[in-house]
């Protein structure tokens, strides 16, 4: 009986994956009717059955490439469905993605064919890319998000997701660098759980076990990424970059200084440019090191003052 409900399983997964979302359904029936209480079964069948209760929806919108936007809008709240059913099945998790993506990738390649006049959009190329990493096909997607990163520079959305595809290429230098700049840009705007890479799981992963709540472990993890030598690849900031980071270092101690309340993100938003700073003094090459290492010293006693607890980790 089991080895038949597996089959069955397997069988809706695979046609999930097809893009067959009709047929997914027919053999997990079937496999309910083998034995109705199988959790994964249940399980499967919830899933499908909310993404297609919303797929409905497709058929009230008139603009293709809103179409394809508003299927990506549905992934955070299909997170919130899948915390409130219980523990999630990894395979079936895979196959809706690889099923999602692939229908939303339908929407935005129609809108690419139709004319060049989408050649500066870079939300487009973003979502398209978002889908090529969704379906499993990484070349096209760093082909997409690397063009979307030349049109939208310094958006953290488009390079946590550049960052991701490099890291399940393996390419994980280049990963670590584009990590460390997206979540220094912008850590809200970044969707962790669409995130694939273990570089990055695993250290989100950690971040969530030492207490921080969903709205802080995208702070923290640039935080830890540093604690942790995740992001270990640095480099010396142009003057220009230099003088934007002191600036932002400057409104963000006022800020702290002047409003507690802000704390959530502001500390470690600050802690973080703190590293950043100290890490262009280690790699500065034109100031003499003498003031360098004193600069060095000045900053990790901010850090002190601030949080004694990741000083101590810091500094060890």
């Amino acid at each position: 009986m089991n080895s038949s409900v597996e089959r069955l399983i397997q069988e809706a997964y695979d046609s999930l994956k097809a893009s067959d979302a009709m047929s997914a359904m027919e053999a997990l029936e079937e496999a309910l009717k083998i034995d109705y209480e199988h959790p994964e079964v249940v399980y499967a069948l919830k899933c499908i059955n909310w993404w297609q209760e919303r797929m409905k929806q497709l058929s009230e919108l008139s603009e293709v490439y809103e179409k394809g936007n508003f299927i990506l809008s549905l992934w955070k709240p299909f997170y919130i469905f899948m915390d409130r059913i219980g523990p999630g099945y990894e395979k079936c998790v895979y196959a809706l993605r690889r099923y999602v993506f692939a229908v939303a990738l339908k929407f935005f390649k129609e809108v690419l064919t139709e004319s060049d006049d989408n050649s500066d959009n870079a939300l487009l190329f973003l979502q398209a890319g978002r889908c090529y990493k969704g379906c499993g096909n990484y070349e096209l997607a760093i082909k997409y998000l690397e063009h979307a990163a030349r049109l939208k520079k310094d958006d953290g959305a488009t390079l946590s997701e550049l960052a991701d595809v490099n890291a399940l290429l393996e390419e994980t230098r280049y990963a670590k660098v584009l990590f460390r700049e997206a979540f220094f840009l912008a850590p809200q705007a970044i969707d962790l759980r669409s995130l694939e890479s273990e570089l990055i799981i695993r250290l989100r992963d950690k971040v969530a076990s030492l207490g921080y709540s969903e709205q802080e472990i995208a702070e923290w993890i640039p935080v830890y990424g540093n604690l942790y030598g995740v992001f270990s690849v640095k480099r010396e900031l142009k003057p220009i970059e230099l003088r934007k980071l002191k600036d932002s270092i400057f409104a963000l101690e006022n800020e702290v200084k002047n409003r507690p309340e802000s704390l959530l993100f502001s500390k470690p938003r600050l802690l973080n440019r703190y590293f950043w700073l100290i890490d262009h003094y280690e790699n500065v090459k034109e100031d003499p090191r003498r003031e360098a290492a004193l600069l060095i010293e000045e900053t990790m006693l901010k850090i002190r003052v601030i949080d004694p607890a990741i000083y101590e980790q810091f500094r060890n």
